[in-house]
């Protein structure tokens, strides 16, 4: 009897031997495709005063990507969003919320073209300045201030 079960017991041990490290080389497939990469955003924060008729900027957004424009009056406490790419050359397209909710969205190789308002009158509005870039415009008349957060 000791004849056949020793045969048998070296051939278990191999098999155990053989499923762990079938197990192992899968664990690692595995553990090697589950791998997440985090990034930290970038993020600009421009703060304005702008007397009656002035501007803020030019402001360069980053090229080729997404950019998150948060927009805040401090002056009579207003908000409003924007996601904007820029492709360069070509222009600007943009979708986001005016402070009043409404939508925006457009696309724009002009300079002038309104993207959002900031402010609760509609006066102080992010618009276009060149092909590649935005500037903040005060068409109150009155001196408001603010900031905007891009984030990217």
């Amino acid at each position: 009897m000791k004849t056949l079960i020793m045969p048998f017991q070296k051939s278990s041990r191999w098999a155990a031997i053989l499923l762990a490290a079938v197990v192992a080389i899968i664990t690692s497939a595995v553990v090697a495709n589950a791998t997440q990469t985090i990034t930290t955003p970038n993020a600009a924060f421009f703060s304005y005063s702008l007397l009656p008729g002035a501007d803020l900027g030019p402001i360069t957004p980053a090229s080729s990507r997404s950019v998150l424009i948060l927009g805040c009056s401090t002056t009579n406490q207003a908000v409003a969003q924007v996601t904007l790419q820029r492709m360069p050359g070509f222009g600007l397209v943009w979708v986001g919320l005016e402070q009043n909710g409404a939508v925006t969205r457009g696309l724009s190789a002009q300079a002038g073209t309104h993207i959002v308002s900031i402010d609760s009158s509609n006066e102080v509005n992010i618009v276009t300045a060149s092909i590649d870039t935005i500037i903040v415009h005060n068409s109150q008349n009155r001196t408001m201030a603010g900031n905007l957060t891009l984030i990217w």
